[in-house]
């Protein structure tokens, strides 16, 4: 099988992004398409090399060879300003930093945030939340606090 460009991705994603919005309407229900979206948009929009599926421990890596695990939150406007968590982040694999991905409710990206491992990992290690420490799941909030916004770019 022939390796896919992020443009014939993007073409299938875009067809994906207008069921999954339908599908939401219809049943209130999120058809599940968020992580791959996020991927995609990171890639697009950061010029990232998407890892092989399944690759252990990273989606992406760039011209520099970083590895960076991906996360993706869509966030409607309903939400906005409530508390929200990643997926859990893979403390046991090699990576160099993790991207968060923040779409609106038409899985269109609004900002893409990047914290290296050692931020990563000081944040999940430290005392006080056992679902945070046991899953590596971070709030948004706290992403955002130890990361920096990349895109889109700060003026």
């Amino acid at each position: 099988m022939k390796r896919p460009t992020l443009h014939e991705i993007g073409k299938v994603l875009d067809q994906a992004r207008v069921a999954a919005v339908a599908y939401y309407e219809l049943t209130g229900k999120p058809l599940g398409i968020t992580g791959e979206v996020g991927e995609y948009e990171a890639a697009r929009l950061l010029d990232l090399t998407l890892a092989d599926a399944r690759a252990p421990g990273y989606d992406a890596i760039d011209a520099k060879g970083r590895r960076f695990q991906i996360k993706t939150r869509a966030i409607p406007r309903s939400a906005r300003g409530k508390s929200q968590r990643l997926g859990s982040i893979k403390l046991d694999h090699d990576w160099d930093a993790v991207l968060l991905v923040l779409l609106d409710e038409g899985f269109q990206p609004l900002e893409i945030w990047e914290a290296g491992r050692p931020e990563i990992m000081a944040a999940i290690q430290a005392p006080g939340s056992r679902a945070r420490n046991e899953r590596g799941a971070l709030a948004v909030s706290k992403f955002k606090s130890i990361g920096a916004q990349v895109w889109p770019p700060m003026k």
